[in-house]
């Protein structure tokens, strides 16, 4: 048998999260490629048995509390899986904020080869007046504690790689496989969604959360409704997800201003569905809006769908390098909460049928950048060329 990679991750499907969503299709990849996979997750992706096999993944649904009991606790599933390698999918509001996994892979190295994936370096909450120097101590900590650290995107390989020279850098790849419907398939879709064939259908992906620029969604549409007679927003997918409590909060923010504007008749909510009807409606918009307040980068989950799905994007200016990604050939920037450049943005793709069509086809090239073949490759490569490194 190849060998044993045993995943750690604060959420894990049924749970909604984009880091849950990565880990299970990392894990199938990497299985498909000789590994065996087993997942060590949250007591809340329990819908699936205990050492249920999806796909002959073998997931434990094992922690309530991801404090310091964590440590022992994952060593002894080391010893009883036989791992070869312990892979932490980190990110801060998944494991509840609790610093105590930041500091296990001292511990657990002792034992067996530890990876850490860093899907975002915002520093955790350690208690009242924690100083930002001493939070940023501790999210960093790992990449200097384990054999293999990892980050998505070329931002935080940025802030990590001067002060971890170890840090190797993988992007993300979508969660969803890109459907690609003939012209009577889409506009069947599009129908099905109750759109007239004159309807201009601005899609956007994804649970929503502060981050994500939702209100500047809204106002996007409520710009475009004096601009075009007919257009329409669908929300795609589940509208709050698993890991972080303020989402709610800003849902309804998000809504009430829904209501306020007299916007609701344009707004239909498709909530949670499967992968195959994500990618129908993805490839039955327009437009994709994906307004990120941080602007657009690699480690969005959300953005990586909409490239696979092959939709003409309008997102928002990167903060940090994105060299993967040109704007105006494979996508279109507009400054974060700029919600009048975004509806100018997508009024020019929406009158001009060639560009539109070129950004789509664009979109769907630079997603075979992220495959997840090749993901799961590189992260074979690395565990079997870092497998020598003593700490």
């Amino acid at each position: 048998l190849g060998m044993h990679i045993l995943f750690v991750t604060g959420e894990y499907p049924p749970m909604q999260g984009g880091v849950g969503a990565y880990t299970e299709q990392l894990a199938l990849a990497l299985q498909a490629q000789g590994a065996t996979v087993s997942v060590l997750s949250s007591a809340r992706a329990k819908a699936r048995q205990h050492g249920h096999l999806s796909a002959e993944l073998a997931i434990y649904p094992e922690f309530r509390h991801w404090g310091m009991a964590i440590w022992p606790a994952v060593k002894k599933w080391v010893n009883k899986l036989g791992a070869d390698w312990l892979h932490v999918q980190y990110q801060t509001a998944a494991f509840g904020m609790n610093p105590a996994i930041n500091l296990a892979p001292w511990f657990w190295r002792q034992q067996t080869h530890v990876a850490w994936t860093y899907h975002d370096l915002l520093p955790p909450y350690l208690f009242p007046k924690a100083g930002h120097a001493l939070r940023t101590w501790v999210t960093e900590r790992p990449a200097h504690l384990c054999h293999l650290p990892i980050v998505t995107n070329e931002g935080d390989f940025q802030q990590l790689a001067p002060k971890a020279p170890t840090v190797q850098k993988i992007p993300i790849g979508s969660n969803i496989q890109g459907v690609v419907l003939a012209p009577a398939a889409r506009a069947a879709q599009r129908a099905l969604r109750g759109y007239a064939e004159d309807a201009l259908v601005i899609g956007y992906f994804g649970f929503l959360n502060r981050s994500k620029g939702g209100l500047t969604l809204i106002r996007t549409l409520e710009r475009l409704r004096h601009a075009h007679p007919h257009v329409h927003l669908l929300m795609i997918g589940e509208r709050v997800g698993a890991s972080d409590p303020t989402n709610f909060a800003y849902l309804q923010e998000v809504e009430a201003l829904i209501d306020q504007l007299g916007l609701a008749e344009r707004v239909q909510w498709t909530g949670r569905q499967d992968d195959a009807q994500v990618g129908a409606d993805l490839a039955a918009c327009d437009v994709l809006l994906m307004p990120y307040e941080d602007g657009a980068s690699l480690r969005r989950g959300t953005l990586m769908a909409g490239l696979a799905s092959g939709c003409a994007i309008v997102t928002t200016t990167p903060q940090t390098p994105l060299p993967e990604l040109v704007d105006g050939r494979d996508l279109c920037y507009v400054a974060p909460g700029d919600a009048q450049a975004a509806a100018n943005a997508i009024l020019q793709i929406a009158s001009d049928e060639t560009r539109a069509n070129a950004l789509r086809q664009q979109a769907r090239r630079r997603s075979q950048l992220f495959t997840w073949q090749a993901i799961a490759a590189r992260h074979l490569e690395l565990y079997e060329s870092t497998a020598y490194i003593q700490l």
